[in-house]
């Protein structure tokens, strides 16, 4: 089956690009597969979809998320997230401490390098280790 998005960059092209670029896509890819999983997993409306999305998406649960699998990450993966948490984000958060909101850039990157690079097969056994 041909994907339904191409990703044309090389392995070598995304360890180029910066943490922020990763984590950028990374959150979109988070939040896909949240929603997914709930429109797969219940029957609530939009609004009460949304209000459980954020569960999971807020700074604060993808930090305490990260925290969880850190143990589980390959070096490389942890340098990863070493890579997402140190990056200089000028972004202030709104809901989370500066903490938090750092960690949970790193998990974002996390999960945008392993999209970027096709490693779907990792990406979908983290996922799956947030029930």
């Amino acid at each position: 089956m041909e994907e339904f998005i191409e990703i044309k960059r090389t392995v070598e092209d995304v360890n180029l690009m910066s943490p922020l670029t990763w984590a950028y896509i990374g959150d979109c890819v988070y939040e896909l597969y949240i929603r997914t999983q709930l429109i797969n997993t219940t029957n609530l409306k939009p609004h009460k979809l949304h209000i459980e999305s954020i569960k999971y998406v807020k700074a604060k649960s993808q930090a305490e998320f990260l925290l969880e699998i850190y143990d589980n990450l390959t070096e490389e993966e942890q340098d990863i997230v070493r890579r997402g948490r140190n990056a200089e984000n000028h972004h202030l958060p709104k809901n989370s401490n500066i903490q938090e909101y750092m960690y949970a850039t790193a998990f974002e990157a996390l999960i945008g390098y392993l999209y970027l690079t096709k490693q779907n097969k990792r990406l979908r056994e983290i996922l799956r280790f947030n029930k």
